[in-house]
């Protein structure tokens, strides 16, 4: 992606979990920051030396008698975001960013990671290893690895689809996949190797849940007893669907959900979706996530949850009915065990559904084949992304307290940077304590981005304490964050300018687009907010919307447009999103919307809000559905360009602005929050299409003189 100088590189990178769709603009085709030809190498200070490393690696691979060995970004449920102890791929490379495969053989090694991470893998990355910015793994496992080689890998590291599309490409080639259960980087990092958390594993409050989960259980006993494959069993391997609980929404509309995937083997009587509600649990094993390492495997007879049972309190194993034996008592087993309990299980007359996307390979392979049901999801995907009633409310009133906190930082930032006394460091840091500090806080639901200039242009960079940049009234700032809270989570992007943009940003597009740029983002968002359409259609339908005012001036961005969203859940919630690989949007979803422009080398622009779909009014009767946005923090009325807006486009950006002031003005007053409270009602005074510009023709002219100089220069 965009390369910022070196004061200023970005090596924290967050997470989407969006894959992008679209080449981001001025990434490709420049040259590697590194240069190993020169003697000695040019490195940035930042590149790791893993020389050591890949020794000890390669000494495990001798060992087992591998050609080559495949590192994988994520850990045994394939989750988006991992703990310290599973960053494997991160600890042998010394790429930190958290998209990415590494694959080392007895000469080389080698990391594919996309666009939004180039930077960042060049300037952490010694010269013993390669980039890969394009191209597939496997054949560059064939070129590389000889015939009869030994591809080995992890098998829980591995998800069903990965090593299925893997093993099709090695077919016939005399190369040959080897599942290796133990995982031979451990054994290269020994003891420098984070611990596995140990944290308390907690039950939810009965006001943050829906029904019970022994009544969640019988619901899922009833959907698999009535599916059309019988399975005798369901197996939950993903982190969400194990900690979710909530009451389900009305049938009909969750099948509608399941039904309008790509997953037509799940009719309506195909659905036991609803057993990620099985208990309701919590914990902080992954940074930013409420997760526990856990597995579950459901019968009729029996609840199995596999976990690290020292963790659970009394109160937790009481609440858990774990001390009987009925059908309704859950039977705790260590996490360990999983692999043999389930191998042991499937060796009688069964029928075991999985998920080939969160299901690992270690476990897939110990499961004869004609007694598993597999599916690209388990429906459970699909029924937690559709909210209820009360999941809605709660999801709403978490965003209107964060509002507060967005609004609070907005207006310190204005404030003190002036001063010159925030750095993108210190602003992150900021803001996240203001949300440590609310109710039913859990902190942040995902790394602050905090950037400024040209930083912003990197559409994932994160400040560390060591590299960051002061925020300056003369540059734009990015702040893209979230919150974890009991009752929802939170994920709000907001671009700003402190200063008055000049003549140059403001009209002279070739030269510094910031206002035409951000108000063309803006554009997108409105257009795809208001948008009125038929239930069921897909995302990626919609995406085009989002995009439309960028491209009408030969713009466009490079990662996906929205996301799902969970209630204090991942916030980054799987399968809702515009890509062609989400699921079709139905009422009660709630996702991203989140179009950006970035200016390499300079600037960078996101607006993102979190929105529920809900039922649309139109003139004749049908089923359409629009969406309604719950993010409450009004955009920065300097950078917009109101003769770019249409009266629609106005007509949306007032009624939105009293939106605003009617759910977060009362709030912040009640709080005696005086000061934001006038801010929040000074930024959301309607807008005017006959509005002045705030630059004069004098400096207009000034600006176009210079240009034109330039030009002939």
């Amino acid at each position: 992606m965009a390369q910022a100088h070196w004061h200023c590189y970005p090596w924290l990178v967050l997470l989407c979990a969006c894959a992008w769709s679209y080449p981001q603009a001025g990434s490709l085709g420049r040259e590697d920051v590194r240069n190993c030809s020169s003697n000695p190498p040019f490195l940035p200070v930042t590149a790791v030396n893993t020389t050591m490393r890949l020794a000890a690696l390669r000494q495990q691979m001798q060992a087992w008698n591998l050609s080559a060995y495949i590192i994988t970004d994520t850990d045994a449920h394939m989750s988006e975001y991992i703990g310290k102890h599973d960053e494997r791929r991160a600890w042998i490379s010394g790429f930190s960013g958290t998209a990415g495969t590494a694959v080392v053989t007895m000469r080389k090694a080698a990391v594919w990671t996309d666009s939004r991470y180039w930077t960042q893998a060049e300037r952490q990355m010694d010269c013993n290893w390669e980039l890969h910015r394009e191209g597939d793994i496997p054949s560059w496992v064939l070129a590389e690895v000889p015939a009869e080689g030994r591809v080995g890998f992890d098998p829980f590291l591995m998800s069903v689809d990965f090593w299925e599309n893997f093993d099709l490409e090695l077919q016939g080639s005399k190369r040959y996949l080897v599942s290796i259960t133990t995982n031979l980087v451990d054994l290269a990092w020994g003891s420098e190797r984070p611990p596995l958390p140990s944290q308390p594993i907690y039950a939810l409050p009965e006001e943050f849940t829906g029904s019970t989960w022994q009544e969640k259980v019988s619901t899922v006993r009833s959907y698999m007893k009535n599916h059309t494959m019988a399975p005798t069993a369901l197996l939950l391997s993903a982190l969400d669907e194990t900690a979710w609980g909530r009451k389900p929404a009305k049938p009909p509309a969750a099948l509608a959900v399941i039904r309008a995937t790509q997953n037509p083997s799940f009719d309506s009587q195909s659905n036991p979706t609803l057993s990620p509600r099985l208990f309701n649990l919590r914990s902080s094993d992954i940074p930013y996530n409420p997760f526990f390492y856990s597995y579950t495997l459901l019968t009729d007879s029996s609840i199995r949850l596999f976990v690290n049972k020292s963790r659970l309190s009394l109160e937790t194993l009481q609440y858990l009915n774990t001390d009987c034996t009925s059908s309704m008592c859950v039977q705790l087993e260590d996490y360990s065990q999983v692999r043999d309990s389930v191998k042991a299980y499937a060796s009688g007359d069964v029928m075991i559904l999985i998920s080939i996307e969160y299901t690992n390979y270690g476990l897939y392979e110990v499961i004869p084949k004609e007694k598993v049901v597999i599916n690209m999801y388990t429906p459970v995907m699909g029924i937690k992304a559709v909210k209820n009633s009360k999941e809605q409310a709660l999801l709403k009133a978490s965003h209107v307290r964060d509002a507060v906190v967005v609004i609070q930082y907005l207006v310190w930032l204005e404030k003190n940077v002036p001063k010159g006394t925030v750095d993108e460091f210190s602003g992150a840091e900021y803001i996240d304590d203001l949300r440590r500090k609310e109710n039913f806080s859990s902190g942040p639901s995902f790394e602050t981005i905090s950037a400024s200039g040209l930083n912003a242009a990197l559409a994932h960079y994160s400040p560390t304490k060591e590299v960051n940049h002061k925020l300056s009234s003369d540059e734009m700032y990015l702040v893209d964050s979230g919150g974890q809270y009991w009752d929802g989570t939170t994920d709000i992007t907001r671009t700003v300018h402190w200063g008055t943009p000049t003549a140059f940003q403001k009209h002279l597009f070739l030269l510094s687009p910031h206002q035409e740029a951000y108000t063309r983002v803006l554009m997108g968002n409105i257009d795809l907010s208001r948008i009125i359409f038929p239930a069921n259609t897909p995302g990626r339908i919609l995406d085009a919307l989002a995009r439309k005012a960028l491209w009408e001036v030969g713009l466009n961005y490079g990662h996906g447009t929205g996301h799902g969203i969970g209630n204090f859940l991942c916030v980054h919630e799987w399968p809702v999103g515009f890509q062609s690989n989400n699921i079709n949007m139905n009422k009660g979803m709630f996702t991203s919307i989140e179009p950006g422009y970035y200016q390499d080398g300079e600037f960078g622009i996101r607006l993102e809000d979190v929105a529920l779909v809900v039922e649309a009014k139109t003139k004749y009767p049908g089923a359409y559905l629009t969406f309604e946005v719950v993010s409450f923090v009004p955009y920065d009325r300097n950078l917009i360009d109101v003769s770019l807006l249409s009266p629609e486009h106005l007509q949306y950006l007032n009624r939105y602005y009293q939106t605003i002031r009617e759910k977060v003005g009362p709030e912040l007053q009640r709080r005696q929050l005086l000061e934001e409270l006038a801010w929040l009602e000074e930024h959301t005074k309607p807008l005017s299409a006959m509005a002045p510009r705030t630059t004069s023709l004098a400096s207009l002219w000034v600006a176009s003189t210079l240009a034109i100089l330039s030009w002939s220069n």
